[in-house]
């Protein structure tokens, strides 16, 4: 009798075996980049420097390049912190003194081999505002940069666009915008005006799948608000490591804390 409750008991605990096992550890998250801006007003660099690579005023950063706009840092209530410096659509020289251009503010990283990642920040808009030859757009404010290949090749989700939309968008090759096209991926459930003034984090998400797919999520104060997956639309998923960073339009803001991560 003790024989055939030995032999029930270890046969239950193999049979149940499964539910007890413990579960395994979740992949540690590693930080990839992680710039620290200057703790003074000083210019970072600019378009001018992009395109004037050999010049003896181009302002280098070793972290970021730009080829429309100007980055500076400043000091905030926050700590240090980039910043777009005053919206308008002058052509700047090496120090940015005539103007920012910054009414299109196109920042990415010098690293192009961010794959799947998650890049967060803390984002301040100052104010929204409008220029003769940008004038006010549904989409004016901030955008996140994904998988950016060249300036036609490219994914981009709005996080604080002027009338609050979450918005996921591929740029393909060929077409009026730069040599390529804009898609529409999907728009989110929610609308998220921005408030002047205010501090808020936002995180965008990007992951290949084992189906050649490609998905997008977005994630406002760390909580996930939208998620998209791209099979094809317009061109094939870019499923390539990019550049990453960030587009401003017609939007004087802050940004701190910027880091690229991988998934966990």
């Amino acid at each position: 009798m003790q024989h055939r409750i030995k032999t029930l008991a270890v046969t239950a605990a193999l049979a149940f075996g499964a539910a007890v096992m413990p579960t395994p550890a979740a992949a540690a998250v590693t930080t990839l980049y992680a710039p620290t801006p200057a703790a003074d007003t000083r210019l970072v660099t600019n378009e001018y420097a992009y395109w004037n690579q050999g010049a003896r005023d181009a302002v280098q950063s070793p972290d970021w390049q730009m080829d429309s706009g100007s980055l500076f840092t400043r000091p905030t209530a926050e700590g240090p912190a980039y910043w777009s410096g005053p919206v308008n659509d002058r052509v700047p020289d090496g120090d940015s003194n005539p103007g920012t251009n910054s009414a299109i503010f196109r920042l990415t990283t010098k690293r192009a081999d961010f794959g799947d990642v998650q890049v967060r920040m803390k984002l301040l808009i100052n104010s929204q505002t409008a220029t003769r030859s940008t004038p006010v757009v549904d989409w004016d404010g901030l955008h996140i940069f994904l998988r950016y290949q060249h300036e036609a090749s490219l994914y981009y989700v709005s996080v604080a666009r002027r009338d609050g939309a979450i918005v996921a968008k591929k740029k393909c090759p060929g077409g009026p915008s730069n040599g390529g096209t804009y898609y529409t991926l999907g728009t989110g459930a929610v609308k998220y005006k921005p408030t002047p003034g205010q501090w808020k984090w936002y995180s965008a998400n990007v992951q290949n799948n084992k189906d050649g797919s490609v998905t997008i999520g977005v994630n406002r104060a760390d909580v996930p608000v939208f998620s998209i997956t791209d099979k094809g639309t317009g061109c094939a998923p870019i499923t390539k490591p990019g550049r990453v960073g960030l587009r401003g339009d017609n939007t004087d803001f802050n940004f701190s804390n910027y880091k690229v991560s991988t998934l966990s």
